[in-house]
């Protein structure tokens, strides 16, 4: 009796220790689980409510159901404005090969790496609109800088950001500009990570520079690629403030490079219709996550973790 008494003991002690961890475990996540049901949960399911109702420009709401939804599927505007979206993002992902070169090009540099990173950085920490209102200036048809670069071999610049057939791939470039300094840092830092052995051995093969490029750095730099992917997909998704800056409301060719955010910015602030809004973000919220979803389900064929 004396034993089982002991063992009774025993196991009571192993089960209040867990039941401690625990508390101490939820102790330390408890701020971020607050901060992450305050700042993102909480106002997740507000905006789905909303994205429910019919808003009026002072507040209150009428439940409406998926009418706001019904709404989006039928209108020309919003289908105009994901397309828009999507071309942008498509855009913006054919600059990670050019990051994937110049990363390579600045890990090959035996001096003045940081230097280097630190250039191309610093269009990351500037201010967005400083940036639309610099390129803003040399995409002007008139007098702009990069007309008047093109006029000297002969050739006659459209307006950039005032052309609606050009203006979202002009800003799809600065786009392009801008995000060279975070794919550089990320790719990098997976360069610096390679294996010296494998490229050592592909020398000893024979491989030269190219084919030891295609064969041992690309498929090495993969994790990191695909990373810088998904960021990109998801950063572009939701860009607004270039077309902001660089198109402005009052332009022509607003309609030809109007996105999403963009969309969901002139329904909820300018035209007060905030249900209509509210279902535009959820909208992006699920495209976000299928991309996402699809890159993730994707990358299993092409990215090699070693």
């Amino acid at each position: 009796m004396i034993t089982a008494i002991a063992g009774r003991g025993a196991n009571k002690r192993p089960a209040r220790a867990q039941r401690k961890t625990a508390l101490v475990g939820l102790a330390f996540i408890a701020p971020a689980l607050i901060g992450l049901t305050a700042l993102y949960l909480v106002p997740l399911a507000n905006t789905l409510l909303i994205s429910l109702s019919k808003t009026g420009p002072f507040g209150g709401g009428t439940f409406t159901g998926l009418d706001n939804y019904a709404t989006l599927a039928e209108s020309p505007e919003f289908l105009q404005a994901l397309g828009h979206s999507l071309i942008y993002t498509l855009i913006v992902l054919l600059g990670i090969p050019a990051s994937v070169i110049v990363a390579t090009l600045i890990n090959s540099v035996k001096r003045g790496q940081n230097v280097y990173r630190v250039l191309y950085f610093i269009p990351v920490v500037t201010l967005p609109v400083a940036v639309g209102m610099v390129w803003r200036y040399i995409y002007n048809g008139d007098f702009g800088l990069l007309n008047q670069l093109l006029s000297t071999i002969g050739i006659v610049g459209p307006s950039w950001v005032a052309d609606p057939d050009v203006a979202i791939y002009a800003v799809a470039i600065v786009g392009i500009w801008m995000s060279l300094g975070t794919n550089i840092i990320i790719l990098g830092a997976g360069l610096q990570n390679m294996p010296k052995e494998l490229l050592e051995a592909s020398e000893l093969d024979g491989a030269g520079p190219i084919k030891q490029f295609f064969h041992v750095t690309l498929p090495l730099l993969s994790p990191s690629i695909f990373f810088v992917s998904v960021l990109s997909v998801i950063s572009s998704l939701q860009m607004f403030d270039l077309i902001y800056v660089m198109i402005g409301r009052s332009s022509p060719a607003l309609e030809g490079s109007r996105t999403i955010v963009y969309l969901f910015y002139q329904k909820s602030f300018v035209e007060y219709d905030r249900g209509l809004g509210a279902a535009i973000a959820i909208v992006l919220l699920m495209l976000i996550v299928v991309a996402t979803a699809i890159q993730f389900r994707l990358q299993r064929r092409w990215v090699f973790y070693g």
